[in-house]
């Protein structure tokens, strides 16, 4: 695995955890039990899964097509 795959699976490990727990885990935490946290670690996985696509499929648009050598799309502010 690349250094730009990992970079982009905790990214995307991170958001998945952030959706989780603004919105899921306060409203199960009272009836925390093994079968939820199963559950949880499913969605926790679909999540990371769904947002690694998304940005793999994105990013790696951009690299195929060169989008980012005809300056319509730049990572940073400063001119290259």
């Amino acid at each position: 695995m690349t250094s730009d795959r990992a970079r982009r699976l905790a990214e995307a490990a991170c958001e998945a955890g952030l959706v989780l727990g603004l919105t899921a885990l306060p409203t199960a935490w009272r009836a925390l039990d093994g079968e939820l946290i199963v559950i949880l670690a499913g969605m926790f996985a679909g999540l990371t899964a769904a947002t690694y696509a998304l940005h793999a499929v994105t990013f790696d648009c951009f690299r195929l097509t060169a989008q980012r050598q005809k300056g319509s799309f730049s990572y940073t502010q400063r001119k290259e």
